[in-house]
């Protein structure tokens, strides 16, 4: 397995874990944990999506990336 391969794979398994948490009621999604692992896990997706020219992917995850870090931001006010 290539390394940008495992960058994709933790990054979906990072945000399936936020995502699980928060529906669970483990964690809170106003958390700074949740925030970080949404960041972290739309990262690992770039790099990979990014690597493979896959840009759809790669446009979402900006995105989701962005969201995540104003809502780590607000986690740390």
């Amino acid at each position: 397995m290539k390394r940008n391969d495992v960058f994709g794979w933790v990054g979906v398994i990072m945000i399936l874990i936020a995502f699980t948490l928060t529906t669970l009621e483990i964690i809170h999604p106003k958390t700074l944990v949740y925030g970080l692992l949404n960041f972290v896990g739309a990262l690992g997706i770039i790099i990979s999506s990014y690597t493979k020219k896959d840009f759809q992917p790669v446009a979402l995850n900006i995105i989701w990336l962005i969201v995540a870090a104003i809502g780590i931001v607000k986690a740390l006010i």
